[in-house]
């Protein structure tokens, strides 16, 4: 990369993570970030989205816009794979027919979940929901629209910003003295804006490096790991020492809080590969999540 700033477009603009990557890249000298969304720039219809993206004279694509609606997409499955799986590939060839680099946003769902350790890359997909079977058809589709690729798959996104499970328990406990949360789903809670740092990192190294092996299927998750039962407590433990919003955690299992999307019991991701190939590691958790809640409450004081 050369001194001036690459120009990063990024597909979404209300989202988690395109709110954060606009954030932290206004403290990074080395891109802008333009965000893409609608109306003009429509995932459900992709054939708005090759005009668009040329229109913004992109660097690098981060396909980072998605159908995240869980439960909605076991009834609304085509819509989901539209979003999830057709319009990914359509990002994916226009970045092709640019010669860029696109970072494609993915999830832990691709897995059944019935794995006893952290699930690897190479580990075989098997997605047990709609939602899940949209992003994998995604995955697909960027791996064969092109091969400069890094598909970075996550889990359990917070931020300060829009509608996650830290501020929803943050919400409820407003009212609320005692919360039943999940504790038989383990994963690696990962903040968005930590995700914003590590694409960072990711898209200069494949805007300064041919190199295959930076290229592919990558995990990238908060460090440590947990139930939603101990993300739960975490969170109102950091609330407490803030004077904000606590309650106590009733711990119950999954088939007490049925949902219309089975969700996997195991949603630990192995980010090793991430860290060997482009030195990538996300901060631990529960540092992540303290600093969230501070941030929540200082807005509220």
């Amino acid at each position: 990369m050369n001194g001036l700033r690459k120009r990063m477009v990024v597909t979404g603009r209300e989202g988690q993570v395109v709110t954060s990557l606009i954030e932290r890249a206004a403290l990074d000298s080395r891109f802008e970030v333009v965000a893409v969304g609608r109306p003009d720039f429509d995932l459900s219809n992709p054939g708005t989205i090759d005009a668009e993206i040329r229109a913004t004279k992109p660097d690098v694509i981060v396909s980072a816009a998605a159908y995240t609606a869980v439960d909605q997409a076991e009834t609304d499955e085509e819509a989901a794979t539209v979003v999830n799986g057709t319009a990914a590939g359509a990002i994916a060839k226009t970045a092709a027919s640019l010669g860029i680099p696109v970072v494609h946003i993915s999830t832990d769902y691709v897995f059944d979940g019935s794995k006893m350790s952290p699930y690897v890359e190479s580990d075989p997909v098997a997605p047990i929901g709609a939602y899940g079977r949209s992003k994998f058809a995604g995955e697909l589709a960027v791996t064969e629209a092109t091969a400069n690729h890094a598909i970075l798959r996550t889990a359990w996104v917070y931020s300060p910003f829009g509608n996650n499970f830290l501020k929803t328990m943050l919400r409820l406990a407003e009212t609320r003295d005692s919360l039943k949360v999940v504790d038989d789903q383990i994963g690696n809670p990962t903040s968005a804006l930590d995700i914003a740092d590590a694409i960072l990192v990711v898209a200069a190294n494949l805007l300064n490096s041919g190199d295959p092996s930076l290229r592919g299927i990558f995990h990238m998750t908060g460090s440590g790991e947990g139930s939603w039962a101990d993300f739960a407590t975490e969170i109102f433990a950091s609330s407490a020492r803030c004077s904000g919003p606590s309650a106590a955690v009733g711990r119950i299992p999954s088939s007490a809080y049925p949902t219309p999307a089975k969700r996997p019991a195991n949603s630990r991701l192995d980010c090793g590969l991430l860290e060997a190939r482009h030195g990538v590691r996300l901060p631990d958790w529960k540092q992540s999540t303290v600093n969230t809640v501070e941030r929540l409450a200082r807005v509220q004081n």
